[in-house]
């Protein structure tokens, strides 16, 4: 371990080649993911205006969580990087199609929801494959910094791409902005074929041979009940689980809603709103990194408290400017909240489990499109301010029975999830 007297410095990870190539990589893919979320949840919402298809429209980029622990097992198998790059390939392909519906004047609704089905089969699995990478090209004591710092790719994103996606759409139009993205995703594709990475994660493992003609099946059930069977790792997942039903519907798929009925504003106001959050996220990602010495079970549990405690004031709120404060502390929060978890999981898994690992730790965001659909259906029955009241109350009580349950793997000071 690394004294605090000899604390690596924050720009460390950069050191290593590897890391060079697949950190803009991850941020350009993550700007581009941005910038559709924004585009195309304000075009559902005008031409349809209606919430409920809102939520519908957010819930299918996440349907593919339901087999990101099959892109665990593929990249397990056949290398992260080269899963990741055929990932992006994907992206670009889907976002041209609708780059050119957009230009020639053939978008509708129905196309929208079409692709966007499609995308959501492969990219919520994204996260967990550059997790993955991270941790295979990273040397074991960098790896809290790296993960940090590659949390800022996302953090950015949101600001820069929120921000821009909704400065090209306002002034230019969905087709010039399309372009915009497809250039985005055809650069992090190269950038990721960058990377140097072996094809098979474990080339000189005699059983590889033979592990590559097991079922799929078989290793997607070991990696599950390598999960299940670790209480650190278990109660980190189930966190993940419960803040993506009950927390990240107010800050994701409910914000174009949000903005345009609650505070009456349009895609800029939207673009600021999304990018408060964002900026909040980005300070907790850097503080992380250059921070030592962390407990980060303890971390994980104070700051997801913290993350629901902003929610329920942000239910309250009016205005626009009050808002934006309130979901900066959020972001802050969950920040600290995400990154513990991963630490948490990567730190955990032994190297030959860790795509598997976090395939299963994707497929807990699954519980994101559950909670927006429910959302959808409550703001129409009850109201925004009782729904958004509801959820970060019900997270917060149910968050506090895991801590309780599993106090001795996540609390204690000598856990190992509390290593330093």
């Amino acid at each position: 371990m690394v004294s605090g007297a000899a604390r690596p410095s924050a720009l460390a990870p950069f050191r290593v080649r590897n890391y060079r190539f697949q950190w803009p990589a991850d941020l350009l893919t993550s700007w581009a993911f941005e910038m559709e979320t924004l585009i195309l949840g304000w075009y559902v919402l005008v031409e349809t205006q209606s919430v409920v298809l809102l939520t519908v429209f957010a819930s299918l980029t996440y349907i593919g969580t339901l087999i990101a622990p099959m892109f665990g097992v593929v990249g397990d198998r056949i290398g992260h990087r080269d899963l990741l790059a055929m990932m992006r390939a994907t992206y670009a392909v889907l976002a041209g199609t609708l780059m050119t519906l957009a230009l020639t004047g053939y978008l509708t609704p129905l196309y929208v929801f079409v692709i966007v089905a499609i995308m959501g089969l492969v990219r919520p699995s994204d996260l967990g494959v550059r997790g993955a990478l991270v941790a295979t090209i990273m040397p074991h004591d960098q790896l809290i910094g790296a993960i940090s710092i590659s949390r800022t790719t996302m953090d950015t994103a949101r600001i820069a791409g929120a921000l821009s996606g909704a400065g090209l759409f306002a002034a230019l139009g969905m087709g010039p902005a399309y372009m915009a993205i497809v250039s985005l995703y055809v650069a992090a594709t190269l950038l990721t074929l960058c990377v140097v990475a072996p094809s098979r994660p474990h080339p000189a493992d005699a059983a590889v041979d033979g592990a590559l003609r097991r079922s799929p099946l078989r290793d997607l059930r070991e990696g599950v009940a390598y999960v299940w069977t670790t209480p650190r790792m278990r109660a980190a997942v189930w966190i993940a689980f419960l803040a993506n039903l009950t927390a990240y519907p107010l800050s994701n798929g409910l914000l174009p809603y949000i903005a345009r009925e609650i505070y009456g504003t349009n895609q800029t106001g939207l673009g600021y709103l999304s990018a408060s959050f964002a900026v909040g996220s980005l300070v907790g990602s850097i503080l992380l990194s250059v921070i030592g010495g962390i407990r980060v079970a303890r971390l994980m549990i104070a700051a997801t408290v913290m993350w629901y405690a902003a929610l329920l004031v942000f239910a309250q709120i009016q205005t626009v400017p009050a808002a934006i404060v309130f979901l900066w502390l959020a972001g802050f929060a969950q920040s600290l909240t995400m990154i513990s978890i991963a630490v948490i999981l990567m730190r955990t898994a032994s190297e030959h489990f860790r795509g598997r690992v976090m395939g299963v730790r994707m497929l807990a965001i699954y519980s994101l499109p559950l909670g927006l659909l429910a959302a959808g259906s409550l703001i129409e029955a009850i109201g925004f301010a009782a729904t958004a009241t509801l959820y970060p109350a019900a997270g917060l009580t149910l968050m506090l029975a895991i801590v309780l349950h599993w106090r001795a793997d996540l609390w204690h000071l000598h856990a190992p999830a509390n290593a330093k």
